[in-house]
């Protein structure tokens, strides 16, 4: 299950996360966001349970994005224990992103 993070849920949906969360910062008009949306959604399915994944739009949640300093999109960062525990930037396959997440959980 893919889950939509906001300004409004950010502290309870991310920062008080019992397990690791995946954030997807995105906006609609970025072409390279559109092309990791279906990575994104299988990456979900896949860790669901183990990994919270989910998108911000950095357009609507323009707070959130200022606090992590996105400066380009798509930008994936993972929190563990309410920190920022990897930042990674870029369209990517599929493999890569995994690869990332899987680090990021050891």
């Amino acid at each position: 299950m893919e889950f939509r993070f906001t300004t409004e849920n950010f502290e309870e949906e991310v920062l008080q996360s019992s397990v690791p969360v995946l954030v997807d910062f995105f906006a609609d008009w970025c072409g390279p966001c559109k092309m990791m949306a279906p990575i994104v959604e299988k990456l979900a399915e896949e860790y669901d349970g183990r990994v919270k994944v989910g998108k911000c739009n950095t357009d609507e949640n323009l707070q959130v994005a200022q606090r992590y300093r996105i400066s380009s999109i798509p930008t994936f960062i993972i929190f563990k224990d309410g920190k920022p525990a990897a930042t990674f930037m870029g369209a990517m396959s599929a493999k890569d992103l995994k690869d990332k997440v899987e680090n990021a959980l050891k």
